[in-house]
């Protein structure tokens, strides 16, 4: 059974390989807390290869709703379609 541990900044650096170790064999998953709030997580880097899409496309969610945010804040900092749609075209992202 995978065991999920979590422990705090320092000790994270006083057992850094060991961290690593655990991640390399697959054996635990780490989660690193500062100020007793997680920041980061250790995993076996071919779970990060399996994931890496769906946190690409976690990390564009957040992108779009913080630009979504600050528009509400802010109308003035919304663009015509047409215009944002030229510049896609522009750069490839986008076929006319």
């Amino acid at each position: 059974m995978l065991v999920t541990q979590t422990i705090n900044s320092k000790a994270a650096r006083q057992n850094w390989r060991d961290l690593l170790d655990a991640a390399h064999k697959g054996t635990g998953d780490t989660v690193i807390e500062r100020n007793g709030r997680p920041i980061a997580a250790v995993i076996p880097y071919a779970d990060f290869l399996a994931l890496q899409e769906e946190l690409d496309e976690l990390r564009a969610a957040r992108r779009g709703q913080a630009a979504y945010a600050a528009w509400q804040r802010d109308p003035s900092l919304g663009r015509p379609w047409a215009e944002i749609k030229a510049e896609m075209i522009r750069d490839g992202l986008l076929d006319a």
